[in-house]
């Protein structure tokens, strides 16, 4: 496998499909002193997906990386500064197929943001509480919970089991 560096100029727009498979949830519980995260189990293993695109025009200054073998790109990591608060915003961490997960290209792709976001003070992304499997390989990796959106995607998030998740890392 071959960690590179993707040329905005060939991947601008570039679109993909994420998709995960998820068996539960961490549900966002208000309670008397704020909010407990509990973890809620479907009964059933359900897919999920969304589509993206690469070098978004809302991001700042976007860095992606691809993991390739043998010509194939297995997976993409991006990430760009934001400068106004000194962080580094890892937009995407994808693994296209299941068969190239839990080998090393994640971590392999991580790695990379995590060197492109040395000089920031902290690392931060966004994932839903139901992709239990990336939550896991966050915390792994030294990502904890920093926040969370209730409504950022719909007005029926958490009835979806699908609300907005924060985690960050500091990195100095």
């Amino acid at each position: 496998m071959e960690i590179k560096k993707l040329d905005p100029v060939q991947w601008r727009g570039y679109g993909f499909t994420a998709r995960y498979q998820t068996g539960g949830c961490w549900d966002i519980v208000p309670v008397e002193e704020g909010f407990r995260m509990e973890h809620h189990s479907f009964g059933k293993v359900e897919e999920r997906s969304f589509n993206d695109t690469l070098f978004g025009e809302w991001l700042e200054a976007p860095v992606v990386y691809g993991a390739f073998q043998d010509g194939e790109l297995l997976g993409i990591a991006e990430g760009s500064p934001e400068s106004w608060n000194h962080r580094w915003r890892i937009s995407n961490l994808c693994i296209f197929q299941e068969k190239h997960r839990r080998c090393g290209v994640a971590t392999a792709l991580m790695e990379k943001m995590l060197e492109e976001a040395a000089p920031m003070r902290m690392a931060v992304l966004e994932t839903q509480t139901c992709n239990e499997r990336a939550i896991a390989f966050y915390r792994k990796c030294g990502f904890q919970v920093i926040g969370f959106d209730l409504y950022a995607y719909t007005n029926h998030d958490p009835e979806a089991h699908e609300v907005r998740l924060e985690m960050g890392k500091k990195l100095t």
